[in-house]
């Protein structure tokens, strides 16, 4: 099984036809150590950084835009979207032509044992397996 990083996303700098960018440009932290907590960004936050995410998406033009945990999706799709319930199927938005929300990879990681971390990481693929059948498809327009 492939881990996932579970830290700041790094830059690549390329456009790809599938866009996940952060939806708050820093990473907020607790130190505990030499531990760095991820912290939720709150909505001042989240609302100062949309212009750059906005940019971003103006120049990626993603034909499919992945949501990965519950901070980007409630940041992008409004603060009663579930992640839980509405995860690995294909949305409306004017974000992207595809959007589609997912667990955040560190939440596998978070798993409380072996069985429910496999578990969680099949779902994570089976959804990210949805979008990659809709880049098989050619892209319109």
């Amino acid at each position: 099984m492939a881990t996932p990083h579970p830290g700041p996303a790094p830059a690549t700098g390329r456009a790809r036809a599938t866009s996940s960018p952060n939806v708050v440009k820093h990473f907020k932290f607790e130190r505990r150590g030499k531990l760095r907590i991820h912290k939720k960004p709150n909505a001042e936050q989240v609302h100062a950084c949309f212009p750059w995410l906005e940019a971003e998406l103006r120049v990626v033009q993603p034909r499919v835009l992945v949501l990965l945990g519950a901070t980007a999706a409630q940041a992008l799709l409004g603060s009663s979207f579930r992640v839980s319930r509405q995860r690995g199927r294909f949305l409306e938005s004017d974000l992207a032509p595809r959007v589609l929300a997912t667990v955040h990879p560190s939440s596998i990681l978070r798993a409380p044992d072996e069985e429910a971390r496999a578990l969680a990481y099949e779902g994570f693929v089976a959804d990210l397996s949805v979008v990659a059948e809709e880049l098989r498809e050619p892209a319109s327009g």
